[in-house]
This record gives structure tokens, sequence and C-alpha cells, in this order.
């Protein structure tokens, strides 16, 4: 587990890279995979990726990993916070299971726990948020599963196949989670 930063059962999370590129390209371009993200519309190529790479490494309020199987040693997706607000101690939380033969076997629950840990016990945040859209079923069970509980509802703020959604604003507290995990 080369340069791991969190370590699961059956993953692990470690710094992007550069050389990451070319395998998150395919994933960012494909509708399937984006419709639940918060990236809109756009076209990624591998140069554009390293950039996007390369600037949230950068940054002093984001941090990015790349989720890691360790059975296989296999890169299937990224997560990680962003905006995070030190004096406020809180940030937001972002995650892509990009390889689709491993949807449904519980790794986006598996590294939002990884992150959420990371960022109270490493970054000593007091909370961490996230915003889902009503659609996103899978994500909204992992994020439950985690701790995550519901703060409010962006009534039809989000447009996708035609109709309105709802995005659904969620976190967790450091308190919420330690008592979960003592």
């Amino acid at each position: 587990m080369p340069n791991a930063i969190a370590v699961g059962s059956r993953l692990y999370l470690r710094p992007l890279t550069r050389a990451d590129a070319a395998a998150l390209v395919p994933w960012v371009n494909d509708p399937e995979v984006t419709r639940t993200l918060a990236i809109g519309l756009r076209v990624m190529d591998v140069r554009a990726e390293e950039v996007f790479i390369e600037k949230t490494n950068a940054s002093t309020h984001d941090v990015l990993f790349g989720i890691v199987a360790r059975e296989t040693d296999q890169l299937i997706g990224s997560t990680g916070l962003d905006q995070t607000d030190f004096q406020n101690q809180s940030a937001s939380f972002g995650i892509m299971i990009g390889e689709k033969s491993e949807w449904g076997k519980g790794y986006g629950t598996e590294a939002t726990a990884l992150v959420v840990q990371y960022a109270f016990e490493e970054l000593h945040l007091n909370r961490v948020q996230l915003h889902v859209y009503e659609y996103n079923l899978r994500g909204i069970r992992a994020y439950e599963k985690v701790g995550f509980r519901r703060e409010g509802v962006l009534r039809q703020e989000h447009v996708y196949d035609g109709r309105f959604w709802d995005t659904i604003i969620m976190a967790i507290l450091r308190e919420e989670w330690e008592k979960m995990n003592s």
C-alpha cells in the first residue's frame, strides 16, 4: 500500500498524482459516472486532469485521495475534502467511484468513513458536510451508514435528465462520529 494515508478493510486512500490522470479521464467523461457529481458537463483530457490534480494537491484548503482496492491495488475512484475552513473547523466532502465494475460493493461507504476519520483525527475538524442529489439513493444510504444526517434541502436546485431535482444537504459532526465509534 504505497503512500497510504488511510487504510480500511478492503481499500486504502493515497494521494492522487499526475500519473493517475489517465485513469480518471474516462470516468469524468462518462455521464453514468458523473450524473451524481457536481462537476458539470465538460470534456476533460489528460492534461486538464493533471492540472486539476496539481492545483488541488498544492491547495492548503483541499485534499484529494485516490481510492485503491487492496486486493488488486487498482485505483477505483477518488475522494476528498474541499473548501476546508480551519477557523470554523469544517470542510465539504466529495467522492467518485469511477470503476463501474466496483459499484455496489460498499467501497463508497468505506472510503467515506475513512475520509471522515481523517477529517476529525488528522485535520481536527468539527464538521464535514456534503450535497447529494435526491436521485443518488446509493450515495444517501452510504452517507447515512457513516453517520451523516440530513440538514436541509435545496429545492429543485439541480437539473438532470430533463427535470428538476432537490439537492440534499447532509453533515456529520465530530461528537456524532465519536459517539458512533466509541
